[in-house]
């Protein structure tokens, strides 16, 4: 298996900053670069584009592009574009997309499952050079082909939690994004869901590398409540805290009263904290446990490119 290991730039940021820690990531000797497309800050695909031009061999991951709101075919001429002009580096992740921002550009479909499984089959294999006919419940092509299929069509990975959302994606996407906080419990429970060999793995976790490890905990620990919520079941329950946590988040009255609730030995499982070797060390057990690709997150509020230069210390780390 492949073990690869990136970094997330925030979607926080203006896109004016993005080139420059990305350049920061490939010079840290980083395997990846993520950047995120969500409502309503910098587009996914013109961002990508700025990010690939501006290094030149790290791998850039589009973590994730909601399904529904581009056309498929549209989607998958701007991914070949990339592809073509790139190749070898580009990872394109879809999703459902958050149904609130869907609704507010009106593109939130009648079958959020049916509308993502569509869209990648189309955008699969349009990216392979077919001429593709489709009637569907929300995706309608008529002949269309790509007058550019690129050489080399990149990895589609989905950014998906639920069981019938992970076995359409086990169908059409050539591996799964889990989202913060992802431990290897959650990773093997994913696998065991999906259950095709050959799909990857990839995980987004809060980064806080720190020789004292109480004071990484408490950097961690706002970011950490933050990730979590009602929907964060599939991500918890295999946790042998898991019950417990959920009824904390349940109980909690906010975001920064779920944080005072979080206890130590859980933002320790919950994020990649601490001193170098234990970060090594929680970065290999999710290796072991099925993940290829391990990207960590830079805690908010924090400088970026302290962040980005601890990820490549712990690359150097796991290196030798």
């Amino acid at each position: 298996m492949v073990s690869r290991l990136g970094v997330r730039i925030p979607r926080e940021l203006p896109a004016a900053r993005l080139t420059g820690l990305a350049r920061r990531a490939e010079r840290e000797g980083l395997d990846e670069v993520w950047i995120v497309e969500d409502c309503f800050y910098a587009g996914g695909i013109a961002t990508a584009s700025a990010v690939l031009a501006a290094t030149e061999k790290i791998t850039l991951g589009i973590g994730i592009m909601p399904a529904v709101a581009r056309n498929p075919a549209i989607a998958a001429m701007e991914i070949a574009a990339l592809a073509e002009l790139y190749p070898g580096r580009l990872i394109a992740g879809f999703g459902h997309g958050v149904p609130s921002w869907m609704r507010q550009i009106d593109a939130w479909p009648k079958s959020a499952l049916a509308a993502f499984e569509e869209t990648l089959t189309v955008i699969r294999r349009l990216l392979a050079g077919e001429r593709v006919s489709f009637e569907g419940k929300h995706v309608r092509l008529d002949e269309v082909e790509l007058e550019f299929p690129p050489a080399l069509p990149p990895k589609l990975v989905a950014g998906v939690r639920g069981p019938k959302s992970l076995a359409a994606a086990g169908r059409v996407a050539d591996g799964t994004l889990l989202a913060e906080p992802a431990t290897p419990e959650y990773v093997r429970a994913t696998r065991d869901l999906i259950g095709v060999e050959g799909h990857s793995i990839a995980t987004y976790n809060w980064l806080a590398l720190d020789a004292d490890p109480e004071r990484a905990r408490e950097r961690a620990r706002s970011d950490v409540a933050s990730a979590i919520g009602p929907n964060s079941g599939p991500a918890l329950e295999p946790l042998d805290f898991g019950a417990e946590l959920l009824a904390e988040v349940k109980a909690a009255s906010d975001r920064a009263d779920l944080a005072r609730r979080l206890r130590p030995e859980w933002i320790d499982r919950l994020s990649i904290s601490g001193p170098l070797d234990r970060c090594v060390e929680q970065i290999r057990a999710l290796y072991a446990a099925g993940t290829e690709s391990v990207i960590l997150l830079p805690l908010l509020g924090e400088p970026e490119e302290e962040s980005f230069a601890a990820a490549g210390r712990i690359a150097s780390a796991l290196r030798g």
